[in-house]
């Protein structure tokens, strides 16, 4: 389902600010997620991607602005709070514990949530050969399937993915992109961050560009290629 007006947000943090010291990092910005939808944060390294991301998902606290969840309106959001309401956070760094194998990530999570059996979601994900293995044994492509594995197995309702394509294998890619538009597909709303342009253009129905302390929303992929501000101070960078 692609964004529209009359859409209502699953997560929607507004006007948000956050300054590190001396430098101001956001000032205005504002993300929405809406159900059955993937959005595609982009923007240059160090521009505060990550930062409005922990932000969206009560990993680090703002100086001003809200963050909005399934209808409720948080000052003060943690991501212990959002996580139970359905919210699971894809941080850029290794998620999973080193001492369990997949099979016991996924079992855990399976009992936790009252889930069913996930041998359909190790299909999806391609982990029939890497179930006894555990996290530090597998590659980078792997492990980021095994932990979508078991945020779909969580059934969020939103799910935030910072950098996830980052350093994969052209196949890890490619799984990637079909499990964020599964996800999607079952009304998931997902947001992903990179600068992987053409994987994020196949896989996103909307993209927001962060810059210069605020964001916009430039529609779908099409229509950002060709919005001029876009392209300069983005796309030809």
């Amino acid at each position: 389902m692609a964004a529209g007006s009359l859409v209502r947000p699953v997560l929607l943090a507004e006007c948000i600010g956050k300054r590190f010291g001396s430098r101001a990092v956001l000032t205005a910005a504002t993300l929405r997620a809406d159900p059955g939808s993937v959005t595609a944060l982009v923007g240059r390294n160090g521009i505060g991607k990550s930062t409005l991301l922990k932000i969206a998902a009560g990993w680090m606290r703002p100086d001003h602005g809200t963050v909005q969840f399934c209808g409720r309106v948080y000052q003060h959001a943690t991501l212990h709070t959002l996580a139970e309401a359905g919210l699971f956070y894809l941080p850029d760094r290794d998620l999973l514990s080193p001492g369990f194998s997949v099979r016991e990530h996924l079992d855990s999570v399976s009992r936790r949530w009252r889930r069913e059996d996930p041998t359909e979601v190790v299909r999806i994900t391609g982990l029939e050969a890497h179930l006894e293995q555990r996290p530090p044994g597998l590659s980078q492509g792997e492990l980021r399937r095994a932990e979508l594995a078991v945020a779909w197995l969580r059934g969020p309702g939103c799910l935030l993915a910072d950098e996830p394509y980052r350093g994969l294998a052209p196949y890890d890619m490619e799984a990637l992109t079909a499990i964020f538009r599964r996800l999607a597909e079952a009304g998931c709303a997902v947001v992903v961050t990179g600068h992987e342009v053409p994987t994020l253009w196949e896989v996103a129905d909307r993209v927001v560009w962060c810059t210069d302390g605020t964001t916009y929303d430039l529609g779908s992929p099409a229509a950002a290629a060709e919005d001029w501000r876009f392209r300069q101070g983005y796309l030809a960078f």
